[in-house]
């Protein structure tokens, strides 16, 4: 929760507020006032707070607007200007997750106006709270949860023109096919490790155009080198073909793979050359997945792989594809 210290009032409502939220409602938010327990670096923990919550709220007010638009004096409210430089940057990194992450939020008393002109109040959602109450946060709730009180039905089958050939007259109701998205096309990495990069794989005389391939140089800077994304709970299902590259120089590698749906540890996969193996994830209501493939024995120290590399040992470093991966709405 970002906010300004426009006077003891303004203060005092927002920590009810966030005290409500955590209390009665089960939020796990987090407020400064909570940690002013000991000497701390500010700026290394607002850094740290707006990097890992799943949702930020932007508590509108007139000094925070003033301050995170840069009206107000270098000197004036330095931690609203900090966080909230790093929330435009944020925006313009990825404007459309980003916009679904950062909540603004109008407190009892307080006015749409007040919001910063960056998080657009009037063209995009808002978050106003009448009352400080279950009722008053509903809307907030549903951004966290993705779950409104009228979700999209199902589509059935489709019908046709009544007047076509063999159209039938009544929908018949059927399983609902959804629709693929290749991963690395729809969505921007939130974090990714290094050696990993966006190319095509063949894996067993199979090509994948849009893969992700873990292949280190001379050394891995990790060897369980991760991409992360952001699903933002929008996703049913996630599919990949993982396996070895049918180039790979050491045909006698062994490969391990790992899901992570919301940091849950899924099964790891093991593959050998030739053998790639199709997986298959359900992703609903999974906000992040992370990816992770590996080989064992790599050797994952640059001094020891320098000097493995000088008497001539291998360094089994990985050749490893994700291949294709796919999301389903």
């Amino acid at each position: 929760m970002t906010y300004s210290h426009d006077t003891k009032e303004h203060k005092e409502l927002v920590r009810k507020f966030a005290t409500f939220l955590r209390e009665d409602a089960g939020v796990d938010v987090h407020l400064d006032l909570w940690y002013d327990t000991e000497r701390r670096d500010w700026s290394i923990w607002a850094i740290d707070q707006l990097t890992r919550a799943d949702f930020i709220l932007v508590i509108a007010s007139p000094e925070y607007k003033r301050r995170a638009e840069g009206i107000a004096a270098p000197d004036e409210g330095r931690g609203a200007q900090f966080e909230s430089a790093i929330l435009r940057n944020e925006l313009t990194r990825n404007l459309f997750e980003q916009t679904k992450r950062i909540l603004p939020v109008v407190l009892p008393g307080r006015s749409i106006d007040e919001i910063p002109v960056f998080l657009t109040g009037y063209s995009a959602t808002r978050y106003v709270i009448s009352k400080i109450s279950l009722d008053g946060i509903a809307d907030l709730l549903v951004a966290f949860t993705g779950e409104g009180e009228h979700p999209l039905p199902s589509r059935g089958e489709w019908i046709g023109s009544p007047y076509a050939e063999n159209s039938r007259a009544t929908p018949v109701a059927g399983p609902v096919r959804r629709r693929a998205r290749l991963l690395t096309t729809v969505l921007d990495p939130s974090n990714i490790g290094p050696d990993l990069i966006f190319a095509g794989a063949d894996l067993d005389a199979e090509h994948y155009g849009n893969s992700i391939v873990h292949r280190c140089n001379a050394f891995c800077g990790d060897p369980r080198s991760a991409v992360e994304y952001t699903l933002g709970r929008r996703y049913h299902e996630f599919e990949a073909v993982v396996g070895i590259l049918d180039n790979a120089k050491d045909a006698n590698q062994i490969g391990y793979f790992q899901v992570f749906l919301d940091n849950a540890p899924q099964r790891q996969v093991r593959v050998t050359l030739g053998e790639p193996i199709r997986i298959h994830y359900n992703v609903e209501r999974v906000l992040r997945l992370r990816l992770v493939a590996y080989r064992p024995d790599t050797v994952d120290n640059p001094i020891l792989a320098g000097m493995a590399t000088a008497v001539g040992r291998p360094i089994r470093l990985p050749e490893l594809a994700w291949g294709d991966p796919t999301l389903f709405e």
